[in-house]
């Protein structure tokens, strides 16, 4: 049974490409779910997945991409309904 997680990123998160590099991450490691930028100025992923994929995931976008600067990263189980069938990035 997957588990989810919310993860909420703060900082320098949006303009670098951040959506397109979580999204391929979720492609390497199995992850099924969502990414969009906030009207806050951050990042939501919603990401489902299992064992050690998840935990890479979650480590690779707390770091993110090259140009971005990630100064809090807020997770939290996802308590939502479980229907994702793929990664998908919401504009």
């Amino acid at each position: 049974m997957p588990k989810c997680f919310e993860i909420l990123l703060e900082g320098r998160v949006q303009g670098v490409g951040f959506r397109n590099f979580a999204a391929a991450r979720a492609l390497r490691y199995n992850i099924k779910g969502t990414v969009r930028n906030t009207h806050e100025g951050n990042l939501e992923i919603i990401c489902c997945g299992t064992g050690e994929d998840l935990e890479k995931f979650i480590s690779e976008v707390k770091k993110g991409p090259s140009f971005a600067f990630v100064s809090e990263a807020k997770i939290s189980e996802y308590a939502g309904r479980f229907d994702f069938s793929e990664f998908k990035i919401i504009y």
